[in-house]
């Protein structure tokens, strides 16, 4: 079909969306979305909560039972900003594998995409679901305090081992919550014992490691991604949001966590940009505990296509050990 000249595209991200001059975004990707349920194989049960009106999630107790309450995960889901869901297959099943390996209480934010919600309302979105599992925390809480009160946490969550993690753009997303809660006060006193980077969504203009010039790089669906979701940034790719080592980025010193796990896999273009943070990290002032793990020949976030394989396996094995610590 010939558009006529009210429908002409000003840019499109294919194959996943167009937005057009009007400025209506016609999504051409939906993810395959699930329901809560207990999961047949782990028997870890889930449901859906509302945390604010822009602000929703999926949590996840597992079925193993024990004398002490869990870790607590809030984990920010890849996508790029604008596509993949909190409940999609993918997700969901991501979620009730680490709840179950890693006997941990997981709450899967649901915020806002881009186009249609710029940033930083990812940013806000995932503040505001970090604050309100926070505020279960206090040991004299009342629930009617509580706005949206789940009783999982209280019942469950071990406050003392809050973490946050996400992978790719999500975790480019708990990087800027890590942060954010360096500088202000989680609700309750509440400090994040850990966080977890797999795959890291961070860019720049510079090459770091064996990466190509910035000419090459921008044809990737990484940097032409970045710039469709923000149209309006000047110099987009040394933009803070994306690149934590940017002349106007807070330290890396200030990272509000006691502990960080950076997952890169070797054939990912991302991977220099993971490996250079863990570098500037471990240089930075950083006063916690810092570690590093490689997969060998698995591209980006692989284990969401490939959960079976070995490398997805003794990988959900890894993260799992840091959630217990």
């Amino acid at each position: 079909m010939v558009l006529d000249q009210q429908e002409k595209l000003t840019r499109d991200l294919l194959p996943f969306l167009r937005v057009h001059e009007d400025g209506t975004v016609e999504r051409l990707y939906s993810p395959q979305l699930v329901p809560p349920a207990i999961d047949t194989k782990t028997g870890v049960r889930s449901k859906d909560i509302i945390i604010s009106p822009n602000v929703s999630a999926r949590i996840y107790l597992p079925s193993y039972q024990t004398n002490h309450n869990r870790p607590i995960l809030v984990y920010f889901h890849g996508g790029g900003f604008c596509i993949e869901s909190a409940f999609s297959t993918l997700g969901h099943q991501f979620s009730n594998t680490i709840s179950s390996q890693a006997n941990a209480l997981v709450v899967s934010v649901e915020y806002r995409l881009a186009p249609e919600h710029p940033l930083p309302a990812a940013y806000d979105d995932s503040w505001t679901a970090l604050q309100w599992v926070a505020s279960h925390s206090t040991k004299d809480h009342n629930q009617a305090k509580v706005e949206n009160y789940e009783p999982w946490l209280t019942q469950h969550g071990d406050f003392d081992h809050l973490y946050i993690g996400g992978s790719s753009s999500g975790a480019n997303i708990s990087h800027h919550m890590a942060l954010r809660a360096g500088l202000e006060r989680l609700q309750g006193g509440v400090k994040i014992h850990g966080m977890f980077l797999s795959h890291p969504y961070f860019l720049g203009s510079e090459p770091v490691g064996s990466e190509p010039d910035l000419a090459t790089r921008e044809s990737t669906m990484y940097y032409y991604g970045w710039k469709f979701i923000n149209p309006g940034l000047i110099n987009p790719f040394d933009n803070p949001w994306v690149h934590p080592l940017a002349n106007s980025a807070p330290s890396l010193a200030g990272l509000g966590c006691k502990k960080l796990l950076v997952f890169v896999s070797s054939e990912d273009e991302l991977r220099y940009r993971g490996v250079h943070y863990y570098e500037s990290v471990k240089t930075s002032g950083y006063q916690g505990d810092l570690s590093l793990y490689e997969v060998q020949g698995e591209g980006h976030a692989f284990y969401f296509i490939k959960p079976e394989s070995e490398n997805a396996k003794n990988m959900f094995k890894h993260l799992a050990a840091f959630l217990q610590d």
